[in-house]
């Protein structure tokens, strides 16, 4: 990123910031080569704030920081794309995007489902359905998801749309959680559809 035009707005670029798993859109922030290199060194997204007029880590006062993944810029190298896994809400109104206060839309659901469960394996809240599959052992996920698999099939075969709808859901859920328990999430499944489609 040695080439990048710093020149052209005064020695900022703009930089977009998409979640990570989500692939939701979270904020639009500024970087000089200063912010971009305190965001490579720390892995915490950090930019250079024009109403302040210095550097700013994203959550620095409300502890909600966005961890870097990966950085790239656009075609003409005027602009930068964050990806990140925001810890926290990322806009001050406490929502999960400045652009948006709902979570992502469409596939992007699967990747807030996968935090999820992901967070559930490792606090494991008292009352929770996804708890209670996580502390089972591993047959117990599989068969569920053997299940579930069956009862998408018979819907696909015998029932209307909304039944398929609301097995193909359960189906997709229960892989979840059977990937997590095997320390696998669906970053890695998408990995994989990914090196196959090439």
């Amino acid at each position: 990123m040695s080439e990048l035009a710093w020149d052209k707005m005064g020695g900022l670029l703009p930089a977009v910031v998409q979640d990570a798993d989500t692939l939701q859109v979270l904020m639009l922030g500024y970087m000089n080569r200063e912010a971009l290199e305190a965001t490579r060194a720390t892995r915490t997204v950090t930019f250079f704030s024009r109403s302040k007029n210095r550097l700013w880590t994203k959550g620095e006062s409300s502890g909600n920081v966005l961890e870097l993944v990966e950085l790239t810029e656009d075609c003409d190298a005027d602009a930068l794309l964050v990806l990140a896994r925001p810890r926290g809400p990322t806009c001050h109104r406490g929502t999960v995007s400045c652009f948006s206060e709902g979570l992502a839309p469409g596939v992007g659901f699967l990747g807030h489902l996968d935090r999820l469960v992901a967070e559930r394996a490792r606090t494991l809240p008292e009352g929770s359905y996804t708890t209670k599959l996580l502390q089972e052992p591993l047959t117990r996920a599989a068969q569920k998801v053997g299940e579930e698999g069956v009862e998408t099939v018979v819907a696909a075969l015998a029932q209307d749309d909304a039944a398929l709808q609301g097995e193909a859901a359960d189906l997709l859920f229960h892989l979840l959680v059977l990937l997590r328990k095997r320390g696998l999430g669906l970053d890695s499944v998408m990995r994989t559809l990914a090196s196959r489609h090439r």
